[in-house]
């Protein structure tokens, strides 16, 4: 078939009406001269302008038959008429809608295997038509299930190149990430639209921790969304046409090693026309539908055929010069994708890269990915809990404090979370850390957890008070006399707020002007009592309910209370009403709170305490 014959059957094939881009297999443009995009977005959406003074490979890049190998080798003869084509090709050049045309018309000669029409409408395109076909035919690799089909895909790709395709780095940016999504496709739990939501809601979750401009993030998720769209109906069409000939339900070892070996094929035809920020990119492409959507597959794919290709890809990128591989891993982390964090594991061991597993922790915590921090304390051997454990005790994390708890935290660590938990009064977490420190510890470090956490406090001191409430010490002694130092210090460690704060509540001068005050309310009772200035006339009460009427607004501030200590000023006020309810003196030492109220109970309507 001449190229005449074959842009006479484009031309019939082609439709009235503009094609839409998006509803096609072929590369997307925008415009005849290709979408100008920024680097942000250079990952998917890389269109190269035209160039007509690279329009023609060199011969040392791509068309020598020794380089390129016999499999795919071109004659002398068709050499010599490739070149006049070449000198034709810079003088004319295909509208928008036929090179839309010609691809789907090569996408469908491709699928169907008719070899014979998929070189013949390579002999009709003009660069940027013949980039796109490079496109269209390395993507037709990850569906390869023959050595018939390998070699004829490698002869096809070749035969594109030697016409005067040339841009290998949007080739493969857009292939493997399009790998990327066939691989772990393969195991898919959710249909083809949930996918693509859920790919578009990671990456709007993914933006909102950007402080770029928003209409840029709005324009790179929509992109994105739209490249994730195209590659799941690329999927689709090809999963069509392979229906017929597959025999069974699942790919095999030999398919996965005859597409890697496929794309090897192209890596050694680029040559050094694939630089490392290339590689780094595609890297960074095929990691991106992993690390966003892995969630929507099943968490097994990473042990079965789809880890294998996955590795293998990876690996000859990183081989090719990606230098990424730390950064991929932290996001994979970040996301919770176990099953590529686990790949990026064993790629970065076999090929000695250093990446750093505690941040990975740090990320994986911060975002409660339980199963990703398994991953990396196990086969990753992260071993720095001290900075995540905080940071969870800060925020009230309490599934991810457990975990780590559950995983073995030194001494130090969980006083140190305590203390952080505490300046952010999570008091939860205080509470579930406490009984996990031993108490010569705590006793030790006492004065030291309470300053810190007062100097970190955000204008709450509910965590502080909680720890005293809670006798935080186990010894009601010990923890008063805690308090009672710090509020009478001159450290300039202790924040002012603190000091004060402990001096009003919780220190020797609180409880002594709990115990006046508890004196004044008494005198101001029985003065009213005996000059008669109340309509209720006392005298005529039983003494149960005179008791009630003087202290049962104490009683319950003290019930309301929750912990077993009393603040100092409360328990002072609370003795000096036992001691007049009870008629006797009352030893100030007695510092149990349950047993204070046991005695003012007995002395109140039984009625009332129900």
């Amino acid at each position: 078939m001449t190229r005449e014959d074959c842009m006479h059957l484009v031309k019939e094939r082609r439709p009235e009406k503009e094609l839409d881009e998006s509803g096609g297999l072929g590369p997307m443009h925008e415009s005849d001269e290709g979408e100008k995009v920024d680097e942000s977005n250079a990952m998917f959406f890389r269109e190269v302008p035209l160039l007509a003074e690279e329009s023609q490979i060199t011969k040392d890049h791509a068309c020598d038959g020794k380089k390129v190998g016999s499999t795919a080798s071109i004659s002398p003869q068709e050499l010599v008429v490739q070149k006049d084509k070449d000198k034709n090709r810079m003088e004319w050049k295909l509208c928008r809608r036929d090179r839309i045309e010609l691809g789907r018309m090569l996408q469908e000669a491709v699928s169907s295997h008719d070899w014979e029409l998929a070189q013949s409408l390579i002999l009709t395109g003009d660069t940027q038509t013949l980039n796109d076909l490079l496109c269209i035919t390395l993507d037709s690799i990850w569906f390869l299930m023959t050595h018939e089909e390998q070699n004829s895909i490698t002869v096809l790709i070749k035969k594109v190149v030697c016409n005067g395709a040339n841009d290998f780095t949007r080739a493969i940016l857009r292939t493997t990430f399009l790998a990327s999504c066939v691989f772990v496709c393969q195991n898919k739990m959710m249909n083809w639209t949930d996918t693509v939501g859920v790919m578009a809601q990671r990456l709007r979750e993914r933006l909102q921790e950007c402080h770029g401009d928003k209409v840029l993030n709005a324009e790179a998720s929509a992109k994105v969304q739209k490249f994730t769209e195209w590659a799941i109906k690329c999927i689709g069409f090809h999963s069509r046409y392979q229906e017929n000939r597959r025999k069974r339900n699942h790919v095999t070892v030999v398919e996965v090693q005859l597409q890697l070996s496929a794309f090897k094929t192209f890596l050694e035809l680029a040559g050094d026309h694939l630089t490392g920020k290339d590689f780094t990119e595609a890297f960074d492409a095929a990691c991106f539908p992993l690390t966003l959507f892995s969630s929507s597959f099943d968490s097994g794919w990473a042990s079965g055929i789809s880890a294998l290709a996955v590795q293998g890809l990876l690996g000859m990128l990183v081989e090719g010069g990606a230098n990424n591989v730390n950064q991929c891993f932290l996001e994979a982390s970040r996301f919770g994708s176990t099953e590529l964090v686990r790949i990026l594991l064993q790629i970065a061991q076999r090929n000695s890269l250093d990446i750093d597993v505690d941040l990975a922790l740090v990320f994986a915590s911060h975002y409660y990915k339980i199963g990703t921090m398994e991953c990396l304390v196990d086969e990753g051997n992260a071993v720095d809990f001290l900075g995540p454990l905080v940071r969870a005790s800060e925020r009230g994390c309490m599934q991810v404090v457990k975990w780590f708890v559950n995983r073995g935290c030194g001494d130090m660590e969980l006083c140190l979370a305590l203390t952080a938990a505490t300046s952010s009064s999570q008091v939860g977490v205080s509470a579930y850390l406490l009984p996990h420190i031993p108490q010569h510890v705590l006793a030790a470090l006492s004065i030291e957890i309470l300053k810190a956490a007062g100097e970190r406090s955000k204008g709450s001191l509910d965590g502080v008070a909680f720890l005293l409430r809670n006798d935080f010490l186990c010894d009601p002694a010990a923890t008063y006399a805690v308090a009672d130092s710090i509020a009478r210090s001159n450290d300039e460690a202790a924040a002012p707020e603190l000091r004060a704060f402990l001096a009003e509540h919780w220190s020797e001068a609180a409880f002594a002007e709990g115990l006046r005050l508890g004196h004044d309310h008494f005198v101001n009772f029985m003065r009213i009592r005996r000059r008669g200035c109340s309509p209720i006339c006392f005298t005529d009460l039983p003494a149960p309910l005179v008791t009630t009427i003087a202290y049962m607004q104490l009683y319950r501030e003290c019930m309301d209370a929750s912990g077993k200590l009393l603040s100092q000023k409360l328990r002072g006020q609370l003795v000096e009403a036992v001691h007049r309810v009870d008629g006797r003196q009352v030893d100030n030492n007695i510092q149990a709170k349950e047993q204070l109220l046991g005695i003012l109970e007995h002395h109140l309507p039984h009625f009332l305490l129900c």
